[in-house]
């Protein structure tokens, strides 16, 4: 298969009557054919197309009243140059300022075809569940319409007869439609369904993983010495593994078993929304590659679902694992009968264990993410929906007495439950390191998920315990604690006063809240 350079050349060699009028024989000139507005004609000054190999490395113009005659020639050519060789860096709002423009563009180095040495990356996304089959259709969507990609996305799918006797796959290569998890909706002719894990990765420089954390190793494990090595990848993963060293976050296990990077994508997505366009964010978490973050909000990002990225992978990735904890609570809430007051307060507690633990485990994290679209405002959508709210008021409403497995099976169609795992593996560090106390939402949900306590404790302790509140310490960002109520107040002192909270480290942060916790008396 000819390369992008080769089919340049011939091009530019074997067809020049093709070109619109005018062969200037500057180097950068501008192709520009159909012009028919303003718009368009200023956009002609912006687009460089360069053709090596051609004589003088000839530049071709045309302006908005070439001749008709020349114009349908020269427009087929440009389509496929249009594919083939616009660069990373011209922003493809320019089709929408444009639309009957068909334009060749270059930059940098005075050569478009500088930035095409190597083959437009391929795409495979590692899941077809519910987001995974949505975030197939918005890369298949990126990859049709931007030179960059090679339009097939190849998305593994966990093989499954359905109740006609078809095979999955099969019926979402036949019909673009992926009838289990997401019904009546279109994937993209460019999006091809492959139960073979091996070939659906083959040859892909961008891996895509989402699927429920629990099978990310078994997935890597598989994955060994059947990726390229100059792969990126990226999570939607909402979820953590507990180590025997410690919590390990879903990108680091993909990046240390891969020997890959890996950034992340949280945000307030609910699949079945994006899936018909509605508006809606997500932020790309990045380590130290802010090119391939760049790339990732190009695969993903469409005018109805903007994506930024951040320089704070744990930041964005605990924000989208611990807001499952918190969306259990808000579940229980609702499954109570309480109204809006209750679940306002819910998830502002929830916010500030989140931010305390996550400072606690990973001190670089960044304030700042906690108000990207991963932060705030994927805990209030999931606290107002999605899967882990369902389930969880399903659980209170049928008094803790079915289990959160059963009612998973019953309610999610196949679709795992992150709340609950992600819960108990919390919790297991919250104990090693003594931080239980300090946590009480967090702790709480685990207790009435494995049914120690019945769903009225997510806002009443046991009545055979003392009655505990939540005391937040408002001089220090994030300290919290629990205890019994005390009769009298408890206030930091002038000096605790005098200290910025964002002064105070997370060991800091954690003494303060044991300190105003001991200094409490009934």
């Amino acid at each position: 298969m000819r390369g992008p350079r080769a089919f340049a050349r011939t091009l530019c060699r074997g067809a020049p009557a093709l070109w619109p009028r005018g062969r200037e024989g500057a180097r950068g000139g501008s192709v520009v054919a159909g012009a028919k507005n303003a718009q368009a004609q200023q956009l002609q000054q912006q687009t460089v197309l360069v053709c090596p190999g051609s004589p003088s490395s000839s530049s071709f113009s045309s302006s908005a009243s070439s001749s008709s005659s020349s114009s349908p020639s020269s427009s087929a050519v440009l389509l496929a140059l249009r594919k083939h060789f616009l660069p990373v860096s011209f922003h493809t709002a320019a089709w929408d300022m444009a639309p009957g423009l068909d334009v060749g563009s270059g930059t940098r180095d005075g050569g478009l075809l500088n930035s095409y040495e190597a083959e437009p990356d391929r795409v495979a996304v590692i899941g077809s569940g519910n987001w995974g089959s949505v975030a197939a259709r918005l890369a298949a969507t990126n990859a049709r319409r931007l030179p960059y990609f090679q339009d097939e996305v190849r998305v593994w799918v966990y093989e499954e007869k359905l109740s006609n006797g078809e095979l999955l796959s099969d019926v979402i290569n036949k019909t673009q439609e992926n009838v289990k998890y997401l019904p009546n909706v279109k994937l993209g002719p460019n999006v091809v369904a492959d139960p073979n894990l091996e070939t659906a990765v083959k040859n892909a420089t961008m891996l895509v993983f989402v699927m429920p954390h629990q099978f990310i190793e078994g997935i890597c494990q598989k994955l060994k010495g059947k990726i390229r090595p100059d792969a990126k990848a990226i999570s939607l993963i909402k979820g953590m593994e507990m180590g025997d060293d410690g919590p390990r976050l879903i990108s680091r296990e993909i990046s240390e078993q891969l020997g890959i990077d890996c950034s992340v994508l949280m945000g307030a997505n609910i699949a079945n929304e994006i899936a018909v366009e509605q508006f809606s964010e997500a932020t790309v978490g990045y380590r130290d590659d802010k090119e391939t973050a760049d790339k990732w909000v190009q695969v993903f990002g469409t005018p109805y679902f903007q994506v930024t990225h951040v320089q704070d992978v744990e930041g964005v990735e605990l924000c989208g694992t611990l807001k499952n904890i918190v969306a259990i609570a808000a579940g229980l809430v609702d499954g109570l009968g309480m109204g809006n007051n209750t679940k306002a307060a819910i998830m502002r507690i929830g916010l500030k264990e989140m931010i305390l633990f996550s400072k606690l485990l990973f001190p670089s994290v960044q304030d700042a993410t906690f108000f990207e679209s991963c932060g705030i405002a994927d805990l209030i959508t999931t606290c107002l929906g999605g899967r882990n709210r369902k389930v969880a008021d399903a659980f209170s409403k049928h008094g803790g007495k079915r289990s959160f497995d059963e009612l998973e099976v019953e309610l999610l169609n196949g679709q795992k439950l992150q709340g609950v795992l992600t819960a108990k593996e919390v919790f297991g560090l919250l104990k090693a390191k003594d931080w239980e106390e300090s946590f009480p939402l967090f702790s709480t949900v685990h207790a009435i998920a494995t049914r120690h306590l019945p769903p009225s404790a997510i806002v009443e302790y046991s009545e055979r315990a003392p009655r505990k509140i939540v005391l937040f310490n408002l001089y220090n960002f994030g300290a919290a604690t629990s205890f019994p109520v005390s009769r009298r107040s408890v206030s930091p002192s002038k000096e605790e006063r005098s200290v910025p909270p964002t002064q105070m480290s997370p060991s800091q942060l954690m003494e303060d809240a044991r300190q105003i916790k001991n200094s409490a008396s009934i």
